[in-house]
């Protein structure tokens, strides 16, 4: 048994995946087989209940994530971070940096 749940919920042509558990890179593959069944539908997922969330899995999921939108929700601003490194928006705008290389320079 794997250390991680998903739970589907469906309303209004929208399906939610809610994960519960340990996200990892084995675990990603099974979050990434669930999304490619639901093709033609908007989904969500959430990422809400996790209880560990390892870095591997984002490389992991984001194979799957750049061909086709996905709704990214209950993200810690470090995996929104790793989520745009990899090039998949996560829904919400980045945080300004605390400064700027140019306020550094003109000081």
């Amino acid at each position: 048994m794997s250390g991680l749940q998903i739970h589907r919920e469906e309303s209004a042509g929208s399906v939610t995946l809610r994960l519960e558990g340990t996200l990892d890179g084995k675990t990603a593959e099974e979050v990434r087989t669930s999304l490619s069944a639901l093709s033609g539908c908007e989904v969500v997922l959430d990422f809400t209940h996790l209880r560990e969330f390892k870095d591997s899995a984002v490389g992991v999921l984001t194979r799957g994530l750049v061909e086709r939108p996905v709704q990214l929700r209950g993200l810690a601003t470090h995996h929104e971070r790793m989520f745009r490194y990899f090039g998949v928006g996560t829904g919400t705008s980045p945080r300004p940096a605390y400064y700027t290389p140019e306020d550094v320079f003109l000081a």
